[in-house]
C-alpha cells in the first residue's frame, strides 16, 4: 500500500510504500477510493489537536469497497461500498457509551488522529464503523459527507427547529448544510471571511438569504447559529446576531480562544453549545436522508500524491466545497 504519512507535528506529509496490513477480529480491510480532506487534518498537521498518533495517516472522510473481512464481521460483504466517518472505535462500555452517547466516549479512537486514516490507498477499520452505502451516487460526491455533512447534520439536530439559521464560515460543511435547511423550509443565512464575495455569492447562489461579512449583523435578528470557521472572536458576534431565546452552536472541533464578552449579550435565555464528534445514528440518519434531498457537493479532486497542496488549498480557502484525494 502508499500512503501519505505525517511523521513530525507542522511537517509535510510523506509519500510512504507500507507492507499491506491484515483486519484484526472485528475489522475491514478497504480499498480507498476516495477521501475528503478536513479542516480537522489541517488541525492534526498544524497540532493543534493534542497528542496524535505519530506517525498517523490523515484522513476520515473515506469511501471505499471492502477487500478483506477479519474474523466475526457480521453485516458486511467483500467488494461492499462503504463510508468512514472521524470516530473509529468506542469502548462501548464507558457512562456515556451505555447512555446512548458514543460520541463522548472516554475511550475513543479517531480515524486520522489516533488511528490510520484514508489518505491512502487501503485502510484498516473497526467494522461497527463503516456505513454501507449502497451503489447510488459518486464516490468523489460522497466522500465529504462523511464528515462535513455528519457534523453539519448533528449541528443542525442540536440547533433545534429555528427557521432562521446564520452559518458562520462557508465552507465544506456549510455547503452541505444549506441544502438540507433549505429542504427542510428553513432560510440561511452566510457569513464569511470580510470581503469574500466569491464565497457569498456562492452561498447566494445554493439559496441563501443573504450573505456578508461575518462581522456584520443579518438583517433580521437569527433563530440560531451555527459556528463553523475555527475562530471564538465569531462567537460573541453570533451572539449578538441570534434573538432572545436563540442558541449558537460550535461545530468544530477546535477552535481559537473565545475573547471575553458583556453578559448582556447572552442574557435573555440565549444560549452556547458544543457539538463533539458524531454517533453512528448520526450517520445512519442523515446518510439515509441525503439522497432523498439530492444533496450535491462541489468538490476539486487532488491525486493522493498532492495531499500537501490539497491541506495548504484548504487553509488559504483556494476552492469552494471540499477537496477530496483520489488514490
Amino acid at each position: 500500500m502508499h500512503a501519505m504519512v505525517l511523521n513530525q507535528i507542522s511537517a509535510p506529509l510523506e509519500w510512504t510504500e507500507l507492507a499491506d496490513k491484515e483486519p484484526a477480529p472485528g475489522e475491514i480491510r478497504v480499498k480507498v477510493i476516495a477521501c475528503g480532506v478536513c479542516r480537522t487534518d489541517l488541525h492534526v498537521v498544524d497540532g493543534e489537536l493534542p497528542n496524535p498518533k505519530l506517525p498517523i495517516i490523515p484522513g476520515h472522510e473515506i469511501v471505499g469497497r471492502i477487500d478483506k473481512l477479519g474474523e466475526g464481521v457480521k453485516g458486511l460483504s467483500l467488494g461492499e461500498r462503504v463510508g468512514i466517518p472521524w470516530l473509529g472505535h468506542t469502548c462501548g462500555t464507558c457512562a456515556f457509551c451505555m447512555g446512548n452517547q458514543e460520541n463522548l466516549c472516554d475511550r475513543p479512537l479517531f480515524n486520522g488522529y489516533t488511528r490510520d486514516g484514508g489518505f491512502s490507498t487501503s485502510a484498516i477499520v473497526d467494522a461497527r464503523f463503516a456505513f454501507p452505502l449502497g451503489e447510488v451516487g459518486n464516490d468523489v460526491e460522497i466522500a465529504p459527507l462523511l464528515c462535513a455533512g455528519l457534523i453539519g447534520w448533528r449541528s443542525l439536530v442540536i440547533a433545534g427547529t429555528g427557521k432562521k439559521i446564520g452559518l458562520y464560515g462557508f465552507g465544506a460543511a456549510a455547503h452541505i448544510l444549506i441544502q438540507v435547511a433549505l429542504w427542510q423550509g428553513r432560510s440561511v443565512y452566510a457569513f464569511t471571511r470580510s470581503g469574500d464575495k466569491v464565497t457569498q455569492n456562492f452561498a447566494l447562489h445554493l439559496g441563501a438569504t443573504w450573505a456578508g461579512n461575518s462581522d456584520e449583523m443579518p438583517p433580521e435578528p437569527l433563530d440560531v447559529a451555527i459556528i463553523f470557521a475555527p475562530v471564538g472572536d465569531l462567537v460573541p458576534l453570533a451572539l449578538k446576531a441570534v434573538r432572545k431565546g436563540g442558541r449558537v452552536v460550535c461545530a468544530g472541533i477546535h477552535m481559537s480562544d473565545i475573547p471575553s464578552f458583556p453578559y448582556h449579550i447572552l442574557w435573555e435565555e440565549r444560549q452556547l453549545v458544543s457539538v463533539a464528534n458524531l454517533t453512528r445514528q448520526d450517520g445512519i440518519d442523515f446518510l439515509g436522508l441525503a439522497p432523498k434531498i439530492g444533496i450535491a457537493t462541489k468538490t476539486t479532486i487532488y491525486p493522493l500524491a498532492q495531499a500537501n497542496q490539497a491541506l495548504a488549498d484548504l487553509r488559504k480557502g483556494r476552492f469552494e466545497g471540499s477537496a477530496v484525494l483520489v488514490p
